[in-house]
């Protein structure tokens, strides 16, 4: 038997903030996330997992499992479904290390440095360029486009940063989403 045979997880490991960076909305794994999968006594059970590109992650003797699209919560209580056949009464903590999925892209002659940034909460598009480095001295600022992935397609948003900061579209700055591209033409 184990140290903490007989011991419950506490009620805090299961309460994770799984909101999503910028939004209000629960999180979802997404590719490539990087997860910790933790089945308390189990270590040969435990470790990391990478999403791969298909969308499932490898754990042992349950083979490969769709974590895409779920809440760390969801897929630990999946595993908990899956894992019982092996272990008695499994409990299975999902975290999530890495949000990789959860990126937006800043490209463009336009932009100091273009590249990939995490996306934290409440990061808006000039939070977005001021960490590239801001713009070039050429940088078309009236015509900067954020482009979005939609369930229609892709869409395409404007921000005109002239008329931010002259107070002429004071709500234009929106927040960001993730995989979302901003383009800061020359």
């Amino acid at each position: 038997m184990g140290l903490f045979a007989g011991l419950s997880a506490p009620s805090w490991l299961h309460a994770q903030d799984t909101s999503a960076p910028g939004t209000d909305e629960i999180y979802r794994i997404g590719v490539p996330d990087l997860l910790d999968i933790r089945v308390w006594e189990q270590p040969e059970l435990s470790g990391t997992a990478l999403v791969r590109t298909d969308g499932r992650i490898s754990v042992p003797l349950v083979g490969d499992v769709l974590a895409e699209g779920r809440t760390p919560e969801e897929l630990a209580a999946f595993l908990e479904g899956s894992l019982a056949a092996y272990v008695t009464d499994p409990m299975v903590d999902v975290a999530v290390l890495e949000m990789r999925s959860q990126v937006v892209s800043v490209i463009g002659g336009g932009i100091q440095r273009s590249g990939v940034l995490e996306l934290r909460h409440d990061m808006r598009v000039l939070d977005a360029i001021a960490e590239m480095g801001g713009f070039t001295p050429f940088a078309k600022k009236s015509r900067i486009k954020v482009l979005r992935k939609s369930a229609g397609g892709e869409t395409e948003l404007s921000f005109d940063y002239t008329s931010f900061v002259n107070g002429r579209a004071p709500g234009s700055n929106f927040l960001l989403m993730p995989g979302d591209t901003i383009v800061v033409p020359e």
